[in-house]
């Protein structure tokens, strides 16, 4: 198997962990190694991360730094490579994303510290923080618009359950599987690191699964995944007694559950972020989509990995970060229950039919920040004072837009949904903190507490009286030179400083003679061209401020701590608030939406219709207006009663595969709470979305594409429900055409007789259309086209019937192909239409070699069609092609102008 880089399976150690003849500092650094072996170890030496032995090595390939080397070990060199503390972030981004994890060692103590304790004692380190791809908090390693979940897998007694949170929100959920659906769930979260047993991880249904996400799966031990264990992990987190109010959980999700606890706070050391009590999705609650369709209707990501020119890309409208990542998340995970698909869509309809209040609320959202992220690196002992503030804006916004959603201008607006009324309820009012926090924080704010001034003057008396003496001590420092410099005549004295020696006196060599005959100058140290001093009093004036500095610092330090512990005792009351203009900002944004690009609400119930008329594909029409081009060609699409499942048929280019994708996004869009690009639409609510739409393969796996596609052709035939709703393009083309037309028609008889789902079958096999003599719910339709002069014109029309021919040599001959091959394909394909097609290949092959009488052909009709010429005719081509317009006079233009006239007179042009 292969392993992910820094995984367990895959130790990075240094070369011996013997610590014979090492140095101090080597030592320790081995003591830390030892017990972090699965990581890179960031250790920190003054202004550096520095990384040593194979850490060293495999860092400075992923960052591309330079490798260098420091002392030896055991005879050998030791590599060593480092990186900024000031810009360490960057370096930890770039190896998060190649799946790496890091350990990250701080000073415990300054070297002044460690020097107490004796000349050669190390200076204290301790690692801090183990970083994974799962337990990201800073901005800078995070996409502000796109969760980052982290989700483990359980298997308890044969039944399944999965968890996941996000470090960085404080969401924590849980849900029931199955082993069929597992790998769908895991698709719709998407996470950044999956945690599972090595126990469960080496059972062979688990190895599809393994493949497919290797390079974020972290192996744990089975331990950490003990139920018992687990229940009393999530009581002493919510200190309660019992689980029960949080609803009823499985064995297996509370298995999953504690094993995230457990990760979450082995990686932080112990400081647990804030998380929400876990939400249970019941099984079913979400529409299924599994990975093969998700990646071929490319809801969040294009199938090269890209979020431009995805779903999610064509309808984002949010304004802010959580609202970016609440419509992703529903995105990945449309409804199943019409009830509660209607209450967002009452919300949207709201916003949609209010536009003055729509603009005033998305403006008041730009300026809301993420409250979320804030809260939770607060929580987790890693926020600075800029979270504070964060929280204050945030907390501020909250309150303008509850006033302007509960107080409206126009007092004529119709009564409050049931959504907004929530989302008002759960917003709350933190006028108290957000008071404090605006008397507290100055306006310039530095991004870590320790590099202080951010409580703002006046907030805190004792505070400011620390500073002030701070502040004034260039005055009295500047005061005290003025007076030696009068009392010693000496007019180049100057009062330094510097880390070693403080504050001195320095006056040039040539003046050291007049210090010493004073006896309230102390010499100091005399260097090459100067010679330094200090007096009692500068003395006493460096220990008071020195003092005074580092009792402000202090003293800011403990009033940051109050302010986050006042805030953290808000903390459940500002995550819902920040979760209610999470909401607000998608139902706006798809309100904005439905307006750009007149968009309509659709009718959602628990029947099985799925009637859309006029209805556009969101990405493709967005593509066509960004380009100018034409509009997009609106198409209906009924299935239901008679029409349950349709067989397409035409031309290739026509839009086959956009017809099928556009009824499947719609149904998506529908089912999240959104208008839907059509003229109208009614949609049962839909349980499963399958769409095999294009070819791929899967070497990885060993899978050819025709595999591919029986696969999930198969997952799509044993899963598949009269709920759901099923989009198949081409099935059967990867083998013999007999082969590939059997399975076809057997697909079509099994979806329509067994599974009865309502379905969009595409295929280029004709002879499947005689399926609707004995089908009584499948109906032909085919794409429309027209031929006009030779030439096929596709009027990308869906209309019923079923089509002849499937034009693909026209289409061969657009793309390019040599005139030969098409001329030779139009031979075999009329040979093959006149007779029996075993008959006629024999034939074909009697004609061998292909391209001959062809390419024979071919040069011919081109002689045919060249234009012959006379004397005159050509005369006449020669004097324009021998004319220099540019280098004539008016006179010698006219003059050749007449003798082009002559020219055709006689050529009888």
């Amino acid at each position: 198997m292969n392993k992910m880089p820094g995984s367990p399976e895959k130790t990075m150690t240094a070369p011996d962990f013997n610590r014979d003849g090492a140095t101090p500092m080597m030592v320790q650094f081995l003591e830390l190694k030892e017990q972090y072996q699965d990581c890179l170890l960031f250790y920190r030496m003054g202004d550096f991360y520095e990384l040593f032995f194979d850490d060293a090595v495999k860092a400075a390939e992923a960052l591309d730094i330079a490798l260098t080397k420091r002392g030896k070990h055991q005879g050998n060199d030791i590599p060593m490579a480092g990186v900024p503390v000031h810009s360490h972030e960057t370096y930890l981004q770039r190896l998060i994303r190649k799946g790496f994890r890091v350990a990250v060692c701080e000073q415990m103590e300054d070297p002044a510290e460690a020097k107490k304790r004796g000349a050669k004692s190390v200076v204290k380190r301790d690692v801090v923080r183990l970083i994974t791809p799962g337990t990201l908090t800073e901005d800078s390693l995070l996409d502000a618009r796109r969760h980052n979940y982290l989700a483990a897998i359980a298997d308890v007694r044969g039944k399944m359950g999965v968890a996941w949170l996000d470090i960085s929100t404080g969401d924590f959920y849980v849900q029931p599987c199955t082993s069929a659906g597992l790998s769908a769930a895991i698709a719709r979260l998407d996470p950044g690191e999956i945690l599972i047993s090595d126990r469960l991880l080496n059972r062979s249904e688990m190895f599809d699964l393994y493949n497919e996400y290797k390079n974020i799966i972290t192996p744990q031990p089975a331990a950490r995944f003990d139920p018992a264990n687990a229940e009393l992990r999530l009581k002493k987190l919510y200190d309660v007694a019992a689980l029960d109010a949080f609803g009823g959980f499985e064995t297996a999700e509370l298995s999953a559950a504690g094993a995230l606890i457990d990760y979450v706070e082995l990686t932080q050391k112990g400081q647990m972020p804030r998380l929400s009590p876990p939400m249970r999705m019941a099984q079913g609650a979400a529409m299924e989509i599994d990975a093969a369709t998700r990646r071929s209707l490319e809801l969040t990501q294009t199938q090269n990995g890209e979020r431009k020119g995805s779903l999610l890309s064509v309808i984002d409208r949010t304004r802010t970060g959580a609202g970016a990542r609440l419509l992703a998340a529903r995105l990945s995970a449309p409804l199943t229950d019409a009830g509660s698909i209607n209450r967002r869509l009452d919300l949207v309809s709201y916003f949609h039919d209010h536009d003055d209040l729509r603009v005033d609320l998305r403006n008041a959202l730009s300026e809301c920040p993420d409250i979320e992220r804030a809260l939770s690196r607060l929580s987790i002992g890693r926020g600075g004072p800029r979270d504070l503030a964060a929280l204050r804006d945030g907390l501020a916004c909250a309150f303008a837009i509850r006033t302007l959603l509960d107080h409206p201008a126009d007092n004529s607006l119709d009564s409050l949904p049931g959504a907004l009324s929530d989302h008002l309820t759960e917003m709350g009012h933190h006028g108290d903190l957000v008071d404090l926090l605006r008397r507290a924080l100055s306006e310039s704010l530095p991004l870590m507490a320790r590099d202080g001034g951010f409580i703002a003057t006046g907030y805190h008396p004792p505070l400011d009286e620390l500073r002030m003496l701070s502040s004034e001590s260039k005055k009295l420092i500047a005061n005290l030179q003025a007076r030696y410099t009068e009392q010693t005549a000496i007019s180049s004295l100057k009062v330094k400083h510097n880390n070693v020696l403080g504050y001195f006196i320095e006056v040039p060599a040539k003046q050291a003679d007049k210090m010493m005959e004073v006896d309230e100058f102390i010499h100091r140290q005399t260097m090459a061209n100067a010679v330094r001093f200090t007096t009692v009093a500068l003395s006493e004036l460096e220990s008071k401020v020195s003092k005074a500095g580092d009792q402000a610092m202090a003293l800011e330090l403990e009033l940051f701590a109050d302010l986050v512990n006042s805030v953290l005792v808000h903390a459940d009351p500002i995550a819902r608030c920040a979760q209610a203009l999470a909401g607000l900002d998608v139902s706006s944004s798809l309100a904005e939406l439905a307006r750009e690009q007149g968009c309509i609400r659709p009718i959602i119930d628990n029947s099985l219709s799925f009637d859309i008329r006029g209805g556009r594909h969101p990405v493709v029409e967005a593509a066509l207006q960004n380009a100018g081009e034409s509009p997009f060609v609106a198409n209906d699409c009924r299935l239901e009663d008679e029409q349950k499942l349709w067989l397409i048929t035409g031309p290739n280019m026509a839009g086959k595969s956009t017809f099928l994708r556009q009824n499947a996004l719609i149904a998506v869009l529908a089912q999240i709470g959104a208008f839907v690009p059509a003229q109208s639409a009614h949609i049962g609510a839909i349980d499963r979305l399958f769409s095999r739409v294009g070819a791929a393969d899967d070497l990885a796996r060993g899978r050819s594409t025709f595999m591919v596609e029986m696969v999930e052709t198969a997952a799509i035939i044993n899963q598949a429900t009269d709920r759901s709703l099923v989009i198949l393009d081409e099935i059967g083309r990867g083998t013999a055409t007999f082969d590939g037309l059997s399975i076809a028609w057997a697909v079509v008889e099994n979806l329509h007789e067994i599974n009865k789902c309502r379905g969009l079958f595409a295929t280029h096999y004709h002879e499947l259309t005689a399926l609707a003599a004995k089908l009584a719910h499948l109906s032909c339709h085919t794409m429309l086209i027209k031929e006009w002069q030779g030439e096929v014109v596709f009027l990308h029309e869906v209309g019923p019937g079923s089509a002849d021919r499937s034009y693909g040599i026209h289409v061969a001959q657009l793309a390019g192909l040599p005139k030969a091959v098409i001329k030779r394909a139009e031979q075999v394909l009329k040979t093959l239409e006149k007779g029996q097609q075993g008959g006629a290949v024999s034939k074909l092959a009697d004609d061998l070699p292909l391209f001959a009488a062809a390419m024979a052909q071919v040069e011919k009709e081109e002689q045919a069609a060249a234009p012959t010429l006379s004397t005159e005719q050509q005369s006449l081509l020669d004097a324009v092609a021998a004319l220099e317009p540019d280098d004539m006079s008016p006179r010698e233009a006219l003059d050749a102008l007449y003798r082009l006239r002559d020219l055709k007179r006689q050529a009888g042009a």
